[in-house]
């Protein structure tokens, strides 16, 4: 499953910012004039092709239209501190890792919800001096935690719209499939906040017929309470940018339990449906931090970043996930808005879902071990071609890929080479003006 983020148009990303705090139309580039509205129309395409290893060679290419719009209330209505957010997307193509290489982590990020969606539809109120953000309606969980706009500067979902553990070991929603949210962000000082919130998990709203029209609850099956504490520190004032926080989620859900089927039996081989569990909890940390930065009115320099996330409670297929990746801007003279990036990491698969990829393997006659670890790493070069378009290919190579694609494959997938090509193309300002 690819749960790419792929949130509208990214060529105006102040590529030394953080965390977003705020639904993405906020941070693109958008117009709003006098008028109390900001619009952001957009297009990103993601091309793959795997010239060695998978299961066989091929290519495929994903992607999508986004459209946003954010009112102002406060010039609108007078209402300070609100804004209304929208935001739909329409996607299209294939996912390049389900058709030729065999593993669960697509390669293109921008691949999943594959039709016309009502990605964002809420309202956000700022209170006590902009000190305190609440926000609620329909959104995804991933669009507020364990998000960074370095993430998105590669084209691996293992990486991008945030790591891809998250949405393996728990029901973490995923844009755009929407579903009812609301949040809570404050700040306790200085460069500290505090960050929580709960979303509907609702296994309707990830069906391929559903389009974020459906407002109501019957399919529910609990929620997710992520939650995380940390410091940020940007802006022309901040030498070095940084972000640091510590957090974890309280899945209160149902989910499939990754190796038994509902009459104690292991699942893949039985062909009956998987046992049904409820709660799983888990904790993260993470970084970005700028090492370099020789001119402060610049964007050029060296930021690095990392992940490391693990489960607590509950019946999981990964026990980790490691990242870590480097990222320089305005490496050449004169393309400050360019990047220069690399980014690794691991995903340790747990012993209930070794069992499940053993018995499979076993029915066809296949070798026994399998490797624990599956290793995806990218390098990406992106190049800002005037204020609207931003190109960025990439190298990506897996190492041990999962299976999961091929589960009764007797022997393991080959390492995957892959070439990818990922674009962004923003309407052009006076498109995305509102009248006045």
């Amino acid at each position: 499953m690819a749960v790419g983020c792929g949130v509208g148009p990214a060529a105006a990303q102040d590529l030394a910012a953080g965390p977003a705090t705020v639904p993405p139309p906020q941070q693109q580039e958008e117009s709003r004039g006098d008028s109390g509205i900001r619009l952001a129309l957009g297009y990103t395409g993601e091309a793959a092709t795997n010239v060695r290893g998978g299961l066989h060679r091929d290519a495929a290419y994903a992607g999508q239209v986004y459209l946003g719009v954010d009112a102002d209330l406060g010039r609108l209505a007078g209402v300070d501190g609100g804004t209304l957010h929208l935001a739909v997307t329409d996607r299209h193509g294939s996912n390049l890792s389900a058709i030729a290489i065999g593993n669960n982590t697509s390669v293109q990020e921008i691949w999943g919800t594959q039709n016309v969606h009502l990605a964002i539809l809420t309202y956000e109120q700022r209170l006590l001096h902009d000190r305190l953000t609440v926000e609620a309606g329909r959104s995804q969980a991933n669009l507020y935690f364990l998000n960074a706009p370095v993430y998105c500067q590669f084209q691996t979902n293992s990486a991008c719209g945030n790591p891809t553990f998250i949405f393996k070991v728990s029901n973490f929603t995923y844009f755009p499939a929407s579903s009812w949210m609301a949040r809570a962000r404050l700040s306790l000082g200085g460069t500290v906040y505090a960050h929580a919130g709960v979303f509907e998990v609702n296994p309707d709203r990830r069906r391929p017929g559903d389009h974020g029209i459906a407002f109501g609850t019957g399919g529910a099956t609990g929620v997710i309470i992520p939650y995380e504490l940390g410091i940020a520190a940007d802006g022309a004032s901040v030498r070095r940018p940084h972000h640091y926080a510590i957090g974890g989620w309280l899945d209160h859900a149902d989910y499939d339990d990754p190796l038994r089927d509902d009459q104690g039996g292991i699942a893949i081989t039985s062909g009956r449906p998987a046992a049904i569990r409820h709660g799983r909890s888990g904790w993260f940390a993470r970084f970005d931090q700028m090492l370099t930065r020789p001119d402060p009115t610049s964007l050029r320099g060296l930021t690095l970043f990392g992940v490391a996330m693990t489960n607590i409670e509950g019946r999981t297929s990964e026990t980790h996930f490691l990242e870590l990746g480097l990222s320089y801007a305005g490496l050449l003279p004169g393309r400050e808005r360019d990047t220069l990036g690399f980014v690794i990491n691991d995903q340790r698969f747990s012993d209930l879902a070794l069992g499940a990829m053993r018995a499979a393997r076993r029915t066809t006659g296949g070798s026994a071990e399998v490797p624990r670890h599956q290793y995806m790493m990218e390098l990406a070069y992106g190049a800002q071609l005037g204020p609207a378009v931003r190109l960025s290919p990439n190298l990506q190579y897996i190492v041990h890929p999962d299976q999961s694609g091929a589960p009764f494959r007797p022997r393991d997938i080959p390492d995957a080479l892959v070439l990818g090509l990922k674009f962004t193309v923003d309407a052009p300002a006076w498109l995305v003006r509102p009248a006045r």
